[in-house]
Order: C-alpha cells, then structure tokens, then sequence
C-alpha cells in the first residue's frame, strides 16, 4: 500500500499539486495553498518543528508518512526534502481517505 501511495504523491507533483522541501511547502503555507502538510517518518525534530509552523500557519492538518525521506525523494525524483506540501484539497481529501493506513495525524 505504501508503494502505490508514494506513486499517488508522484501523480500530485507532476500534476503540480505537491510543493517539496522546506521553501516550496513555506511558500505554499504563507500564501495559502496548502491543504496538507506532509512529512517524512525519518525527518529531524527541526524538520517537523518548520512543519508544524507551516500546518498552523495555512490551519491545515499535519500528517507523518511512513515512508522515508529517501523513499520520499526517490518517489517524488528530487535530490531530498523531509517535508511536502500538497496543494489540492481534492488530493489532500484522497490521500487521507485512500491510505489512512499510512498515514499519522501529528
């Protein structure tokens, strides 16, 4: 299940819906883009102190994947990134829905 999640999240950002990293997920936070919040199982406490200000900044839900960061960025073909933003309630509400097996509300 996980495997065909990381292809849904692949499926987002080239569709343009998932912004990667710590810039593009702020970005997306401050202008109000954001549906959901993602990050990695293995990011640092940094990593997911930025992403809770990101979540409460755009007041959407904060969600923990169990996938990696290397399986994240392997998925998503970029060089890195522990923390993602998905920019479409209609994806948010899916991945939620779909792979809620996957997923940990933080």
């Amino acid at each position: 299940m996980q495997t065909e999640m990381l292809r849904f999240l692949g499926l987002m950002r080239r569709a343009g819906k998932l912004a990667v990293g710590e810039t593009g997920t702020g970005q997306s936070a401050r202008e109000g883009k954001a549906a959901l919040i993602l990050l990695a199982s293995d990011a640092s406490e940094n990593a997911e102190d930025r992403a809770r200000g990101f979540a409460h900044r755009a007041q959407v839900p904060l969600i923990r994947l169990k996938a990696e960061k290397a399986e994240l960025a392997d998925a998503l073909h970029v060089a890195g990134g522990a923390i993602a933003a998905v920019c479409d309630k209609g994806f948010a509400q899916a991945l939620i829905e779909k792979y809620a097996d996957d997923l940990e509300r933080i």
